[in-house]
């Protein structure tokens, strides 16, 4: 859902401008609360898998394929305001080095891609799993019903907008049920992969997940001396099992995989917002990116002729541009709320 250049005036493109800075600024001071000594460095991680997922177009229909957004997958597992910050730092590599995004859009896509899905997303989720029972079964449903709604709730925000400025003179009930169709269905995908994701962090350290706080159980052990909980009952506090380092370390090894080889086999067919677009003239609008002659624009390297190689480069170069801005941003975020705790008297804490 990475909207161009050209599809919406100039109103509605510095109003989203001005709503995204004020959204962002925001989440800069409630990520403060969010980022311990576990999320922050999960944070950067999490922003470089998201870059890498997005590289990943699946098929959804005939000739239309999608990509995970990831607002809800970040809410979950990092919070909601950290979540709209790693998006964002997604959102500003792939416009500023890879020409992905227009650049006078990018108030746009930082509120569709990040704003709302992270707190459609959260919202959803917490819905969910507040009444439900605690376990990682409601955990990982939540997870999926969170950012399958995330999606569709992106496309209507997107509606709403053309609907406000949209540069194509297109019947306002076309582009809607469109838009609403094709990322019901990419919505599917997107459940999936976050559901995966939760599922498979919450396996190895519950205590990542920022949406489990408070809800996973103690493993419990039937003896003949009666039932013994096994492992923390909470997840605030640091799990037995596996260190952090290895956790990182891995996911950053999932991430440039992802980016580097798979993303290879991705699907070619255009994305829900760009099949919408060609059918209904839209990319008629559609102007020429500033960086579109950069050395990563396409996602590929300029001067490599080997399309795979080419093209792996370029995603490990995005997962390590997205770790160092993402890591630089979480580590600034970290420092201060360390300076601010330092200052504040123990008996106010």
């Amino acid at each position: 859902m990475h909207v161009p250049d050209g599809f919406f005036d100039v109103p509605v493109s510095v109003g989203a401008g001005v709503f995204a800075a004020a959204g962002v600024a925001v989440c800069l001071r409630g990520a403060k609360r969010e980022l311990d000594d576990r999320t922050a460095p999960m944070a950067g991680l999490v922003a470089a898998f998201i870059f890498a997922a997005q590289m990943l177009n699946f098929p959804v229909a005939a000739g239309t394929s999608g990509h995970l957004l990831g607002g809800a997958l970040a809410a979950i597992l990092v919070g909601p305001y950290t979540a709209v910050l790693c998006v964002a730092v997604v959102l500003l590599v792939q416009g500023f080095f890879f020409a992905d995004g227009g650049l006078t859009a990018l108030g746009v896509n930082i509120t569709l891609m990040a704003i709302v899905t992270a707190v459609v997303g959260w919202a959803v989720f917490r819905l969910i799993t507040r009444g439900a029972p605690r376990g990682r079964a409601t955990l990982v449903a939540g997870s999926f019903v969170a950012a399958l709604v995330s999606v569709p709730a992106a496309a209507l925000v997107f509606t709403a907008l053309f609907w406000l400025g949209g540069t194509a003179p297109i019947e306002l009930g076309s582009v809607a049920a469109a838009m609403g169709g094709v990322h019901l269905l990419i919505g599917l995908g997107e459940g999936f992969i976050t559901a995966l994701t939760v599922s498979s962090v919450l396996a190895v350290r519950p205590d990542l997940v920022y949406g489990a706080r408070g809800m996973t159980r103690a493993l419990t052990l039937r003896t003949a001396e009666g039932d013994v909980q096994v492992g923390p009952a909470a997840p605030e506090a640091p799990s037995a099992g596996m260190g952090l380092r290895p956790v990182l370390v891995g996911g950053a090894l999932v991430a440039v995989l992802l980016a580097g080889v798979v993303s290879f086999y991705a699907s070619s067919a255009p994305d829900g917002l760009e099949k919408v677009a060609a059918d209904k003239g839209l990319s008629a609008q559609e102007k020429p990116h500033t960086a579109e002659n950069g050395p990563l624009a396409g996602y590929s390297i300029k001067g490599v002729e080997n399309q795979r190689l080419s093209g792996g480069l370029a995603g490990v170069a995005g997962v390590a541009l997205t770790v160092v801005a993402g890591g630089g941003v979480f580590y600034v975020i970290r420092r201060r709320r360390r300076g601010a705790d330092a200052m504040t008297p123990a008996s106010a804490r």
